[in-house]
């Protein structure tokens, strides 16, 4: 007899087709992410028409099934639930502003989606998403690790690319996160940043620059604004997104034991509690395992301290 266990097929079950949910469906077909990919949105119409358009390309893409309904039976058996439903930021609304439509979309869409996935993680990407992950934490009842948002994945990738842009290596070999909101009061962590195992601080290779202070400020501003600026001239942040939850889809469901910034509820890590926000995690197939006691500058853990009482109050204001 084979020693292998049989597992059953991936599956994972996006709700919500606008162009951030149909284009995690694409970046996880693109990179054979799971084997069974489900979009649920009320929009039958449109629904049909993603997934339609996604089949088409099905024979150019690892080996996979994709379907989509307005019925959210089409969710069943999801290891991981992806929500991106809710209201669309506007130019010059804030991610908060966002809170109180999409926190009424949660309590509609939760219960409906637990009845079919019992046993799913649920991977929050809807703004303002650390408001939605402990919201969606406290309404459905599951243990922490089983809840996460994709947090500052995003704004950590953003910032790495405009630190490797400005000393002329390749992102890859730039390590630096942004911690606390996924908004306005985010957090850049410069003391742990380093670029192939140097420290940003001591960077000075000659016909790469080095970082000053005005140039730490430029690219903080360059991350804080990068959704405003995409939004205002297409409407949308998608692509980046898109492959950054795939990349976090593919530390559940390959077990990686990767490490990402998603959002997750702190209890006593750097004396902040009872707040979703993102620090550096070690994410795997069963959600998150731990929080990483990242070293940081008192200026950064202020800030930090800061984000989660931003968080907090607007979590507060909703009556959570």
């Amino acid at each position: 007899m084979p020693q292998h266990q049989s597992v059953s097929p991936s599956k994972v079950a996006i709700v919500g087709a606008g162009s951030v949910g149909a284009t995690i469906a694409y970046a996880c077909l693109l990179r054979g992410v799971a084997k069974q990919v489900a979009l649920f949105d009320v929009n039958r119409a449109k629904v049909d028409a993603e997934v339609l358009d996604l089949n088409h390309g099905l024979q150019f893409v690892p080996v996979a099934t994709l379907e989509g309904s307005d019925d959210v039976e089409v969710c069943r058996g999801a290891h991981v639930v992806v929500i991106t439903a809710g209201a669309k930021q506007k130019p010059g609304q804030s991610r908060m502003d966002l809170a109180t439509a999409n926190v009424a979309i949660c309590r509609d869409l939760l219960p409906k989606l637990q009845a079919v996935a019992p046993d799913a993680l649920y991977l929050l990407v809807t703004n303002p998403v650390d408001v939605i992950t402990y919201v969606t934490l406290k309404l459905t009842g599951l243990p922490p690790a089983r809840v996460i948002g994709s947090g500052t994945v995003l704004d950590s990738s953003r910032f790495r690319f405009l630190i490797a842009r400005h000393l002329n290596v390749a992102v890859q070999n730039v390590h630096a996160y942004i911690a606390g909101e996924h908004g306005d009061s985010e957090v850049p962590l410069w003391s742990s940043a380093s670029v192939a195992n140097i420290p940003l601080d001591e960077w000075a290779v000659p016909g790469h620059g080095k970082i000053s202070a005005s140039d730490r400020e430029a690219i903080f501003h360059g991350v804080k604004n990068a959704a405003a600026q995409v939004i205002s001239g297409k409407g949308a942040t998608n692509y980046a997104i898109g492959l950054a939850t795939a990349k976090i889809l593919e530390a559940l469901l390959r077990d990686e034991n990767r490490v990402l910034p998603v959002s997750s509820l702190l209890s006593g890590y750097h004396g902040i509690d009872d707040v979703c926000l993102s620090v550096p995690c070690v994410v795997n197939r069963f959600g998150f395992e731990t929080q990483l006691p990242i070293p940081m500058s008192p200026e950064e853990e202020a800030g930090l301290r800061a984000s989660a009482d931003t968080i907090r109050k607007a979590i507060r204001s909703l009556g959570f």
